[in-house]
């Protein structure tokens, strides 16, 4: 259980994937304007990256490994990424059109969202068995979650402060983002 702690909070915060690794960045600029937005787009996430760490898991380990066609390991994790997707995106389409319309082309970026084929590699890179795969998949999607509506707060936060000129718009957003980077470094010695 310890261990399973370790790798939830090691994903979420100290190697968050946003904030420390760089991965998932469009959406992360993209959809943060709004908590709510950023919330939603938190959930598809959190969604996605976990049931795929356990798909990708299961078929690294009994497909890829026992066929020894692990080189085959990038196109088939973006092929179940794209399946999840595209069941994520039928669903919100379903059951909240409200936020799948707010989400709009960034929900099928999901599909390339490098954060999600990141923590899939990672499990396999770290060599993760199917629980600790899972495990790492909330812990990555929980930190995405977390930067993304922490980063939509602030922009709202700010939408009505004296900027200068020169900084409205991606340039404040981009120093912002780069603050919350260096705060995230300070989980490092956590773990």
């Amino acid at each position: 259980m310890k261990e399973l702690i370790l790798v939830v909070v090691s994903a979420a915060l100290v190697n968050n994937i946003i904030l420390s690794q760089f991965q998932g960045l469009c959406p992360f600029l993209g959809v943060s304007k709004k908590t709510d937005t950023a919330a939603g787009m938190g959930v598809a996430v959190i969604f996605v990256i976990t049931l795929a760490s356990f798909v990708t898991s299961l078929i690294y380990k009994f497909v890829l490994t026992p066929m020894n066609i692990t080189y085959l390991q990038t196109i088939a994790f973006i092929l179940v990424i794209a399946a999840l997707v595209q069941f994520v995106e039928m669903f919100l389409k379903k059951s909240m059109p409200s936020l799948y319309q707010a989400l709009g082309v960034f929900l099928p970026l999901i599909t390339t969202n490098c954060a999600v084929l990141g923590a899939a590699l990672t499990n396999v890179q770290k060599g993760y068995g199917i629980l600790l795969s899972i495990f790492n998949g909330i812990g990555t999607a929980v930190g995405f979650t977390i930067a993304i509506v922490l980063l939509a707060s602030i922009r709202e936060s700010i939408e009505d402060n004296d900027i200068p000129n020169s900084f409205k718009g991606s340039p404040i957003v981009l120093i912002t983002s780069g603050l919350m980077a260096i705060a995230f470094m300070g989980f490092a010695g956590l773990i």
